[in-house]
């Protein structure tokens, strides 16, 4: 058979093995690349920046080597980990644990993209994504493995990290930063914080936080806005009060150091602590005030003068040492802004909100704002926290605002605000939809009683610890295509009779025609006349008459 032409080729064995491992998800080891790759990323992006300030210095302290360990120190500080000063006057070691905000942002961003990258694995169209927990877990332990050895080098300069912080602070921003990573890679599914929620709150301020589409509810959203507007207003206090001690702002730089070198270092420094200052004068104008060392708090009512501060731009914003004047108390207009932000939010949604609720009553209106308020009281309590820190020992301890008291001035001052100002929303909208003419919403009344609703359709859920799930439209089957069915026109149409059509298909089959449009058929005057049937006993047919 040696003339038999084969037509049919067969794939051969390596190629079908690289397509296969084309359309395999990727496993641990893109995970671990990933991680690594944006702990190494960020530690170049610090080590370029310090060694850029160290060759511009004129008086440069240490070698190449020294800069690298300050390099490596300033990434710890960037995920919250205090550091130790060993080169102190008193010998004795001197704690730093103020992280500027702003640092903060480069480890947080490139591992939200490691992960998010891991998880999707380059996939197009249809192709599957990698299992969520593989693509979180791979990230964080190459990040973790990267940033043990920087830790180890970093101990061995001037600014050693506190073990004790470093082991707490560094994984915990890699599971946090990581995790929303593969979470935005999986479309933001609902099921992680609607586990997390269920743990937390009770049934009835879950949908609250979280709404039943998935989105943020309307407390979460009221409680975003009020904190936003707490720190952007704590940002323009910041810079009227630099404006108004333009003087002592400008001389501080020179005590600090000479030349533009030296000047573009404490300008970063500035830079890179302006979201902590932000969060200082928030917490200034919620009362609570902040401290430049133990005993020593600047607040609305008074500020007591701090010795043993250096000269440093920002802290010339610190109101003059002295009890408090009129012009101090009108910084209590932010925490009323912020109030009836909050107010406004929660009032919208208490007649929009929809649901199974329908319009809010005016007990649920205020439980909402009060809800919102506490909550955003939790979000200016994490950022005070993180905001402040120690500065050494002794009175230097106690450096920045106290993260409880902010958090309760803030529930106290938005919770009666917001209150007020939901009420007064809920009642305006309700009685503007009133004059329109709309028809009166629902109200929902507590019965005494539970009433027996009919129970809804079960969600389909995910087994049990699968908490992402895959992005829409990815692995989503593709819908067949519907066959014609012309048939389907002739259905009978209630509504075309009811609204008086003149044409009706059922008068098509009954004969008759509505429209008179049938053609009339024309007069058979040329055919010729059919011959009569011929007799039985007839043996020949007939002419025609």
């Amino acid at each position: 058979m040696a003339g038999v032409i084969q037509t049919t080729v067969r794939r051969s064995m390596p190629a079908s093995l690289l397509l296969r491992v084309r359309h395999r998800s990727p496993g641990l080891a893109n995970g671990l690349a990933g991680g690594a790759l944006a702990a190494g990323l960020g530690l170049a992006a610090f080590t370029v920046l310090v060694m850029l300030l160290w060759v511009s210095s004129p008086y440069p302290d240490s070698g190449p080597g020294g800069a690298l360990h300050v390099a490596a120190a300033l990434w710890l500080l960037a995920h919250g980990a205090e550091l130790v000063r060993v080169d102190t006057l008193s010998g004795a070691p001197a704690p730093m644990g103020v992280p500027p905000l702003l640092l903060a942002v480069v480890p947080v961003w490139l591992l939200h993209r490691a992960a998010r990258d891991t998880a999707e694995g380059g996939a197009r169209d249809n192709a599957p994504l990698m299992p969520g927990r593989t693509a979180w877990a791979g990230v964080v332990l190459g990040y973790l493995a990267v940033a043990a050895p920087a830790a180890l080098y970093a101990a061995g300069g001037a600014l050693r990290p506190s073990w004790a912080w470093t082991v707490l602070c560094v994984p915990l921003v890699a599971l946090v930063a990581a995790g929303t990573g593969v979470w935005t890679a999986y479309g933001r599914p609902s099921g992680p914080l609607e586990q997390v929620l269920g743990a937390v709150l009770p049934r009835g301020a879950r949908h609250l936080v979280l709404g039943p589409d998935g989105r943020p509810g309307v407390a979460a959203r009221a409680a975003a806005a009020g904190a936003t507007v707490l720190v952007a207003g704590g940002a323009v206090l910041l810079a009227v009060s630099l404006g108004w001690h333009l003087g002592e702002t400008r001389r501080t730089f020179g005590r600090l150091t000479e030349g533009w070198s030296g000047w573009l270092a404490v300008l970063l420094l500035c830079v890179t602590l302006l979201p902590n200052a932000a969060v200082w004068a928030a917490a200034y104008a919620l009362g609570p005030g902040f401290l430049l060392g133990t005993g020593v708090a600047v607040t609305p009512l008074g500020a007591r003068a701090a010795p043993l501060l250096p000269p440093f731009p920002l802290l010339a914003a610190v109101p003059d040492p002295g009890a408090g004047t009129g012009l101090h108390g009108t910084v209590v207009a932010l925490p009323l802004t912020a109030g009836v932000v909050v107010g406004w939010f929660v009032g919208r949604g208490a007649v929009t909100g929809g649901g199974r609720f329908g319009v809010w009553t005016t007990g649920r209106t205020a439980g909402a704002a009060a809800f919102a308020a506490g909550l955003c009281g939790g979000l200016m309590a994490l950022l005070a926290g993180l905001a402040g820190g120690p500065l050494g020992t002794a009175e230097l301890a106690r450096f920045g605002p106290v993260w409880w008291q902010v958090g309760l001035a803030t529930a106290v001052w938005l919770g009666l605000t917001a209150a007020a100002t939901a009420l007064t929303v809920r009642a305006w909208r309700l009685r503007r939809s009133y004059r329109r003419g709309e028809r009166r919403p629902d109200r929902v009344v507590a019965p005494r009683r539970r009433p027996a609703l009919p129970r809804p359709a079960r969600k389909e859920r995910l087994p049990r610890g699968t908490w992402f799930r895959r992005k829409p439209g990815r692995s989503a089957p593709v819908p067949a295509p519907v066959a014609d069915e012309p048939y389907l026109l002739l259905d009978d149409d209630g509504d075309d009779r009811a609204h008086g059509a003149p044409g009706d298909l059922r008068d098509l089959r009954d004969g008759t025609d509505p429209f008179d449009l049938r053609p009339r058929p024309e007069p058979l005057d040329d055919l010729p006349t059919p011959s009569p049937p011929a007799a039985p006993g007839d043996t020949e047919p007939r002419p025609p008459a």
